[in-house]
């Protein structure tokens, strides 16, 4: 290291250091050597005169300092406190590598959260004008945000006065036809002004067009860049060629922008033009649609949600056998996109703000009692000349040294933790979210990052500069100064952890609830046992499977194939498998009943006759389907419980007959009553649902539910294997298990993630202040020590130290407690939406709490306790 310091002193720079020292040095001795000459012409002694002029020059380091800021070497004061800053924590090692690791943590935790709110909620989605687009829904008895019908979305588009234009989309999977066979392909169907309603202009060819509606013209579709990317290996020569999605030959016409993303109906490969020739669209009880509307200038929300609830009370009007009790619900775009991962980035960047604040008032701590400890160097550095400014100076260098170093180490960490914490979200739910993916260490990230390191270097700097002031400086010198400084740090430290004990109880409360909740979310009555089920979802396209007669006899083949796999116990088959989102609803009426205009929408399933006994749900009354009712038998259904008590109250619904309002004249007969299986999300109450049979109802899309002796995830290969024997055109995706479903649902993933996040900060809140609390107890012990010698000498016993210590620890300690959880009771109201079957002021969780933070606190105590009580009198007061 000392050949490039000498390389350095060749510089200009340094050279022209020295030249101006040198000059200074003799322009300094000229005026000392005059103005002694003329004390000595005025009849003082040589000495008398020496002593005069050294009194009146002051102290010359001061001098030589005063001078380098005059005449501009003020970069060489800079790096001399540098090196004896670096100097000073090289020879506090322990307390430099703690200091840092502990800011380290704090700006780290903080970086990462911000990057991700960064990410979803400030940068601007990539749409034109975004605030100014809303998401239409229809609203129905059993909630808010169901699909619109295509009539029904003709007619508002046709009578609002508030949107500029306005178009809908549907969410599709895709059956692709490739050279390796068939495959699984997500998408979307949207009309063809979607894409200019939301101001998003493709990147390569053209947009969707109103001719590509018309029934003549050849099938059309856009191209995700990631698709295009992934699928055709980016050739630009994809444009204008053709694929086959559901056995349409689809041309490719364009392909959307890098940043493009439209989380509503992610992960999307393929947007292929919505067309009014389909049944479903030409029957307005038939709901399969999501609206996108552009308000006008000047028209406010609430003014065109007034407009289109209008509309839809006109609709239900003039429409009463299919619109009945339907209204209209609009929603800011926003809302919809951000709405379900708002709610935990500002818990967890609020859980991150209470870790930096425990951080950073830690190492404030370890500062000021560092600081406390050199108020001896200090006064001397002040009796020999340093200023006060030069001191100040000296712990601003210091603080910002450790603060850069921090935010250094803070950076590195805030990646690492990013992609850790990308991991933890499951693939599935990732791809619903596409904005997470610009998280990152991008220059806004990297400029949050430097300004909180700043303000900690800041904090780091004034504090112990604060505390030592010139006027102190001579009583630094003597004795009294160590218990002076017992009493301010016993004061300020004090405090400081009582702040931090709190901010830790807010922390650990928290992470009890949202802990709470997940393990009461992933252990709720779901009405079947999720364990040893694998589940396959398929897709039959094409002529073979047109008809009834062909989608039964696929079933039964299938049936017949998997049922001989090793270890499976029954098969069974269900157009929709539970724990999904829900959809797949429709109006039944109830035969006989006198007309009470009452809107009875139910979730409608059609699955195989041993269905419910592969599930192992509970019949409740009546009998399960037969294995031969099929289309031949007369129509029949099983209802849920929830069905049971919504629409026939205090009756036995065993025999009587429902039908759908869109078939009014095929009457179904009630044959049983199950246990409520959770069709919709964990976290949802349950739907009133009527199940069909499979084969009076067959169906191309459906799941097979296959109930395992073995592992269910172990079966997989073998059963995915089974189905393409039957026939490899099959499309098979999304093999799973119900466990995994369970536990990969959008309301689980939204639980674990807010809870480990939370879980996390508590958990280095609950380490970083019981760091905070020993230091403290630990240097007021040390600071006591002839106190506890003179005690011990006048006949104290060890248990009355320990008392005393413990005593002192368990009120700095009982504070914190007591203040956090006032302020937790403030602080889980922000987490009300995500607690499930949990009170936000939980009693058990407030006990737990209390005393896991009790008992930490007294073991932290416990060894600075130890030690005092170790005292050996004779020696304490020996040393003082």
């Amino acid at each position: 290291m000392q050949w490039p310091l000498r390389s350095l002193r060749k510089l200009p720079f340094f050279a022209h250091r020295d030249r101006t020292n040198r000059e200074l040095e003799e322009e300094m001795a000229f005026h000392r050597d005059q103005a002694e000459r003329e004390l000595i012409a005025d009849g003082l002694s040589p000495a008398e005169a020496h002593d005069t002029i050294a009194r009146r020059f002051g102290n010359d380091a001061r001098l030589r300092d005063q001078s380098a800021q005059i005449t501009g070497l003020w970069f060489e004061t800079v790096l001399q406190d540098l090196r004896f800053a670096i100097r000073q924590l090289r020879r506090s090692p322990a307390f430099a590598a703690t200091a840092i690791l502990i800011l380290t943590l704090g700006i780290g935790a903080a970086v990462a959260i911000f990057s991700f709110v960064d990410a979803a909620l400030i940068r601007p989605l990539p749409y034109q004008n975004p605030s100014r687009l809303v998401v239409l829904y229809e609203s129905i008895p059993l909630g808010p945000r169901f699909h619109l019908s295509y009539p029904d979305y003709l007619d508002w588009k046709r009578l609002n006065a508030v949107f500029s234009s306005l178009d809908v989309f549907e969410i599709r999977g895709f059956i692709l036809q490739t050279p390796a066979g068939s495959q699984q392909a997500d998408g979307a169907s949207v009309s063809a002004g979607f894409f200019r309603t939301l101001g998003v202009t493709p990147l390569l060819g053209r947009d969707l067009e109103a001719r590509d509606e018309q029934p003549n013209q050849p099938r059309t579709a856009l191209l995700s860049y990631s698709a295009w990317q992934r699928r055709f290996g980016g050739r630009r020569d994809i444009l204008g060629q053709s694929v086959t999605l559901d056995n349409n030959l689809v041309t490719i016409v364009g392909v959307l922008p890098r940043t493009f993303h439209f989380a509503p109906a992610e992960p999307a490969d393929f947007w292929s033009i919505e067309r009014s020739t389909g049944g479903c669209e030409k029957n307005r009880g038939c709901h399969n649609l999501f609206g996108v509307a552009r308000l006008r200038p000047g028209v406010s929300f609430n003014a065109a949600f007034a407009d289109i609830r209008r509309i839809a009370d006109n609709l239900s009007i003039a429409y009463p056998d299919s619109n009945r009790d339907q209204k209209a619900f609009m929603l800011p775009m926003t809302e919809v996109i951000l709405g379900d991962i708002r709610p935990i980035l500002l818990v967890a960047l609020a859980g991150a703000a209470l870790l930096l604040l425990i951080a950073a008032v830690n190492v404030a701590s370890l500062l000021l009692v560092r600081s406390e400890r050199r108020r001896r160097e200090i006064a001397v550095r002040g009796a020999l000349g340093a200023s006060r400014l030069r001191l100040i100076r000296q712990f601003i260098t210091e603080g910002m040294l450790l603060a850069f170093a921090s935010g250094v180490l803070g950076i590195a960490f805030a990646a690492a933790a990013m992609d850790l914490m990308l991991r933890l979200i499951p693939k599935n739910m990732l791809a619903t979210m596409p904005y997470l993916e610009r998280a990152g260490l991008n220059p806004v990230v990297l400029t949050f990052a430097a300004v909180v390191a700043l303000a900690a270097g800041v904090m780091f700097s004034l504090l112990p500069a604060l505390r030592v002031s010139l006027s102190e400086l001579h009583d630094g010198l003597g004795e009294a100064a160590r218990g002076s400084s017992s009493t301010v740090w016993r004061r300020f430290g004090g405090n400081l952890v009582i702040a931090e004990l709190a901010m830790a109880v807010v922390l650990l409360v928290g992470a009890g609830l949202l802990g709470q909740s997940l393990y009461r979310l992933l252990h709720a009555d779901t009405g079947l046992v999720p364990d040893h089920l694998a589940l396959l979802q398929i897709a039959a396209t094409g002529h073979s499977y047109d008809t009834d007669a062909q989608q039964i006899a696929l079933e039964r083949n299938l049936q017949a194939h998997l049922s001989t796999l090793p270890g499976v116990r029954s098969v069974a088959f269900t157009t929709q498998l539970p724990l999904g989102d829900g959809d797949g609803t429709s109006t039944i009426a109830i035969v006989g009943a006198p007309p009470d205009h009452v809107h009875r929408e139910v979730t409608v399933r059609k699955v195989s006759a041993n269905y419910f006994s592969t599930l192992e749900a509970r019949l409740e009354k009546g009998r399960w389907f037969a294995e031969d009712e099929d289309t031949r038998k007369p129509p029949v259904a099983i209802i849920n419980q929830q069905l049971a008590r919504q629409y026939f109250p205090g009756q036995n619904p065993i025999g009587k007959q429902i039908n759908f309002e869109y078939d009014p004249k095929r009457a179904m007969q009630i044959v049983g009553v199950v246990n409520d299986v959770q069709e919709g999300q964990l976290d949802a109450a349950p739907r009133a649902t009527t199940y069909l049979p499979f084969l009076q109802r067959p169906g191309s899309y459906f799941a097979a539910v296959i109930r395992t002796t073995q592992p269910a995830d172990a079966l997989l290969p073998s059963a995915t294997a089974a189905v393409h024997s039957v026939d490899p055109g099959l499309a098979i995706y999304q093999p799973i298990t119900m466990t995994e479903r369970l536990h990969d649902s959008p309301s689980a993933s939204m639980h674990r993630s807010s809870a480990w996040i939370v879980g996390g900060f508590a958990g280095l809140a609950l380490v970083l202040s019981m760091v905070g609390l020993y230091g403290v107890v630990a240097y007021s012990v040390s600071q006591r020590t002839r106190e506890i010698g003179v005690r011990m000498a006048l006949g104290a016993q060890r248990g009355a130290v320990y008392r005393l210590i413990l005593r002192d620890a368990g009120l700095l300690a009982g504070l914190g407690i007591a203040l956090g959880l006032l302020g937790s009771l403030a602080a889980t109201s922000l987490i009300g939406n995500l607690l499930f079957q949990v009170r936000a002021w939980d009693l058990r969780t407030l006990l737990a709490v209390v005393l896991t933070l009790g008992a930490a606190a007294m073991l932290a105590s416990f060894l600075p306790a130890r030690r005092a009580a170790s005292v050996n009198p004779t020696e304490a007061l020996h040393a003082e």
